[in-house]
């Protein structure tokens, strides 16, 4: 909720997150050994985003529409956020 605030200015209920999974994998990122929980929300349709904190810029892209080539391992934690979406429905 923090992370999505200061990178986004979009604030979110703790009670609408829901847990993607944890990635540990110790090259995961070339800039060292980070451990990430990756969560997923619903944010209402229209809601802004603006870049704040360290973020050079934001957009919404649907899911279908994302790059072919994504930062580190964020194309599995993508396809993890699908995946329980699709069990989710």
């Amino acid at each position: 909720m923090r992370e999505l605030w200061e990178e986004t200015g979009v604030r979110v209920s703790g009670a609408g997150l829901t847990l993607v999974g944890v990635y540990d994998e110790p090259d995961r990122d070339p800039r060292g050994r980070y451990i990430n929980a990756a969560y997923m929300v619903e944010v209402p349709e229209g809601t802004e985003a603006r870049a704040g904190d360290d973020a050079a810029a934001v957009r919404w892209m649907p899911l279908a529409d994302l790059p072919e080539h994504l930062a580190f391992d964020h194309a599995e934690i993508l396809a993890a956020a699908r995946r329980r979406l699709l069990t989710a429905g």
